[in-house]
């Protein structure tokens, strides 16, 4: 998990690799390059596992809080995970899910609390 800093959102909480799809680029393909960009590992498209997608909101009416997430899981990847970022995150550690940091990103600590609990819905809700 990272620990998000500088970027204006969730900055101090701890946080998994992610980010926003680009143009032309499919959901696969973002977080492949965000696993990237934020922790030096390469994964195969193949060793990605949906797990959930989310549906959030920030409750407020701005569009720019409405949101879809995709989750995914790898147990295989290549690299030795690293810190890619330090402008944006002040660390950069593993967790196991029965000993999370404190504070996770709130609609992230839902995700890994349910698969602590043995499995997700294919979609969730948050916020709503």
């Amino acid at each position: 998990m990272l620990l998000r800093a500088n970027t204006g959102y969730m900055d101090g909480y701890w946080a998994v690799p992610a980010g926003h799809v680009e143009r032309g680029e499919s959901v696969v393909e973002a977080a492949v390059r965000e696993a990237r960009e934020e922790a030096g590992v390469e994964i195969d498209p193949a060793d990605l596992v949906p797990i959930t997608a989310m549906h959030r909101t920030g409750g407020n009416g701005d569009p720019i809080d409405e949101r879809v997430d995709f989750f995914f899981t790898a147990s295989k990847w290549t690299g030795e995970p690293r810190l890619m970022e330090p402008e944006k995150a002040d660390g950069l550690d593993w967790f196991s899910l029965d000993k999370l940091p404190d504070p996770v990103v709130p609609h992230e600590a839902r995700v890994l609390a349910g698969l602590r609990a043995g499995g997700l819905p294919a979609v969730i809700a948050h916020g709503f």
